[in-house]
């Protein structure tokens, strides 16, 4: 609820969104959250808000007659990717989607590839559309030209919003002359609801006849559209279906899947967490299951909610606290205020969670899973599917100060990845630059300690060294 000085406050907000030509459902749901803030909330969800979830239905007992039903009901399905992301920690300057991860392939030519694979084997329309962000639509609008296979009934693509930076100390709006940029920031991937409504998306999916959406990471290309798992949800007529994995100590740090005393399931994320419990959030015998960010919406469903809730979903509010310029780690603090998009399964009563195959989920968020993508690992498929050709996958651990920059990546691996399909685990600490036709078998560890140092092409390394 606002105040006359939250009213107050928050003009100044207003006035700067709306000279950015934002719509003014963006600026209502800032406005919302930032009312919040000056009330003093964190985002914190305690323990006792947030319970543990200790049994959910598999992927293992979907069946024929759950992807017979998925099948009938792709006429009427929308595949959606978020693609706001620039990979900045990686030090890509781009779309991350536009980043090559097999030969030369990128992550937007193998999704559209899959898109196309699935319309030309079950010849329905299955329309492809990109969240963008400001940073991200004009390079993926140039990538999509030169794809003229991609026709559809619908555009390819909608705008994410941005919203301004919020100075910590003060609440006011952050300024920062020598980068303007940097004053704005994405409001979390919790803001596609109210971009598929602010955009006119939403009214177009439905007065095309679009029911159903598959919603997923552009840079996880595990998350593939599969027609048993669209036949469950059609079929138990869900409003909103999370995809979730057993959480390994990868997982700590990541979303979790909890519920609250009322049995309503909700998503928590790290920075939700009190600080007290940082410990309790990254048990993952207690929360055992990971959030993939694939999720599934009933989108009729979504848009009676939204015009209950005057357009908007009340989402729990995330703040983070950063630098306002990421790239200079003592400029001063700012808030930026998020949502995540899967915490919307609180809102849908009778909303549920899949357990799925960890092949589901293979996102690229550092170069060393980056690395793993590049190499012999992972294999396409006929349909442009991942297929991992190694179980469990090697553990690769590359030191970041030489290889946590794309850049650093592709200098120190000229010619690609090594090989590593039989590899348990590959360790490297230090600057060593690798030649063409490496394999790297068992577990291997390399160090450069006094200086940089080449593996030569064709080397075999099958030990530790």
């Amino acid at each position: 609820m606002t105040t006359p000085d939250t009213t107050d406050r928050f003009a100044p907000f207003a006035a700067k969104m709306a000279q950015a030509h934002l719509p003014d459902l963006a600026i209502r749901s800032f406005a919302r959250y930032y009312g919040q803030l000056v009330a003093g909330a964190t985002g914190f969800l305690d323990a006792a808000t947030a319970g543990p979830v200790t049994a959910l239905p598999t992927y293992a007992k979907l069946d024929e007659s759950h992807a017979a039903a998925g099948r009938a009901a792709l006429a009427h399905t929308v595949v959606i990717k978020l693609n706001g992301g620039l990979g900045t920690s990686m030090g890509m300057q781009g779309p991350k989607s536009l980043v090559p991860v097999k030969g030369e392939l990128t992550f937007l030519d193998i999704i559209v590839r899959q898109v196309l694979h699935l319309r030309a084997t079950t010849g329905v329309r299955l329309p492809l559309l990109l969240m963008n962000s400001f940073a991200t639509h004009d390079a993926t609008t140039a990538a999509l030209a030169q794809m003229p296979d991609l026709q559809q009934d619908i555009p390819l693509t909608f705008l994410q919003h941005e919203v301004p930076k919020i100075w910590a100390d003060s609440l006011a709006p952050a300024t920062w002359p020598d980068d303007p940029a940097k004053e704005w920031c994405p409001p979390g991937h919790g803001d596609i609801y109210a971009a598929l409504v602010a955009s006119g998306m939403l009214a177009t999916l439905l007065a095309h006849g679009y029911e159903y959406a598959f919603v997923s990471n552009a840079d996880n290309l595990g998350a593939v559209l599969d027609p048993a798992i669209l036949g469950y949800f059609a079929q138990a007529r869900l409003p909103f279906l999370m995809e979730v994995t057993d959480r390994t100590a990868a997982d700590r740090k990541g979303g979790h899947l909890a519920q609250r005393p009322d049995g309503q399931l909700i998503l928590r994320e790290l920075s939700q967490c009190p600080p007290d419990e940082a410990e309790q959030f990254q048990d993952i015998r207690r929360y055992r299951y990971f959030n993939t960010n694939n999720l599934w919406v009933h989108l009729p469903t979504l848009q009676a909610t939204l015009q209950a809730h005057d357009g908007l979903l009340d989402l729990p509010l995330i703040r983070n606290e950063k630098p306002i310029d990421p790239t200079r780690p003592t400029s001063p603090r700012v808030y930026q205020l998020e949502t995540a998009m899967g915490s919307a399964i609180a809102l849908f009563p009778g909303a549920q969670a899949l357990v799925i195959p960890r092949s589901r989920f293979v996102p690229v968020k550092t170069c060393n899973d980056l690395l793993l993508l590049w190499s012999d690992v992972y294999t396409l498929d006929a349909r442009q599917n991942l297929v991992a050709q190694a179980d469990p996958l090697p553990l690769v651990t590359l030191d970041n100060a030489y290889y946590g920059l794309l850049a650093d990546l592709r200098r120190r691996f000229p010619h690609g990845a090594p090989s590593l399909v039989h590899a348990t685990s590959l360790s490297v600490n230090g600057d060593i630059t690798f030649g063409k036709g490496v394999v790297v078998e068992g577990a291997v560890k390399l160090s450069a300690t006094t200086g940089p140092r080449a593996i030569p092409d064709g080397a075999f390394l099958g030990v530790s060294a």
